[in-house]
């Protein structure tokens, strides 16, 4: 056979694209939901107060003054957390030509801090975290979002686990009667489904029109107590679902995530990338959650 072809070809150039794909889930919905404070202790304390409630108040003409004893603030506190991660990268590897990026410090680098945001978004929303204190051999833990949240109703209450429309009226009222205005109802993917089927409950229509596009997700829940916008999260509980109003919430920052290079054995560099963080939830009794769910 005399024809070359690219089978028998020697030195042909390789096709590799100047771009990674990456499908790692990387947003934090609530962390960019919230705004930042800076702390200057590990451990860190504020107060939260409230009024009476509503009463008769009716005097007569010429009445002496009555006293009403003066509740007092309620203190409450949280610890920082360090949270960081070491990589290495041997000296070559920043030498040589790569596909995709310029040097894989950098890259690595990139990947860490969005990595350490998932983790401190899941100690935020992720888990059911009481803080601790921490010692010489203990890490120290601050306590998650459940832990500062005293409004609650129970999924399970009714012999049911699921998120129901029934429930999340029943939280916003709570959350409206005790005078808080959450505008966030922040829901795990599989009832972020659930949520898309409020709208076709009984005696209720969606009229589509000529609209080619199938819409079947809701975005905003109007109530009888306000508006909220509904927001999946990923990293969320999966037995709870947060109704909270982002004003309230401070990610709180005694360091900010910064990387350091380790001291130098060989021929590599180890980089050390580390914060210090927190939350806080300015009034226990404002925002609310359902627990209990599957």
């Amino acid at each position: 056979m005399s024809t070359l072809v690219s089978y028998a070809t020697v030195g042909l150039a390789e096709d590799v694209s100047s771009t990674i794909a990456s499908i790692a889930p990387t947003s934090v919905p609530f962390t960019s939901s919230i705004k930042t404070e800076k702390v200057s202790a590990r451990s860190f304390s504020w107060l939260e107060d409230t009024i009476r409630s509503a009463g008769v108040n009716a005097l007569v003409e010429g009445a002496d003054a009555s006293t009403t004893a003066i509740g007092q603030p309620t203190e409450r506190s949280n610890n920082t957390q360090i949270i960081g991660e070491a990589f290495k990268v041997a000296a070559t590897v920043d030498a040589v030509q790569t596909h995709g990026r310029a040097k894989e410090t950098a890259y690595a680098l990139a990947k860490t801090l969005k990595a350490l945001k998932l983790d401190q978004e899941r100690a935020y929303v992720g888990v059911d975290q009481a803080a601790v204190g921490g010692g010489a051999s203990t890490a120290r833990k601050m306590a998650s979002a459940s832990q500062m949240i005293s409004t609650t109703v129970d999924a399970g209450a009714n012999a049911t686990d699921a998120l129901t429309e029934a429930k999340v009226l029943d939280l916003h009222q709570t959350c409206y009667t005790n005078g808080s205005d959450p505008s966030i109802l922040m829901v795990k993917p599989a009832d972020s489904s659930i949520i898309a089927g409020f709208a076709t409950a009984a005696n209720r229509q969606r009229d589509f029109g000529s609209d080619k596009t199938l819409t079947n997700a809701i975005e905003v829940l109007v109530t009888p107590f306000g508006t909220l916008r509904c927001q999946i999260n990923r990293n969320l509980l999966s037995t709870h679902a947060f109704m909270y109003d982002p004003a309230m919430f401070k990610q709180c920052v005694l360091r900010n995530y910064t990387r350091t290079l380790l001291a130098k054995n060989g021929d590599a560099d180890t980089h050390f990338v580390v914060g210090e963080v927190s939350l806080k939830h300015s009034n226990f009794s404002d925002s609310g959650m359902i627990t209990g769910l599957s």
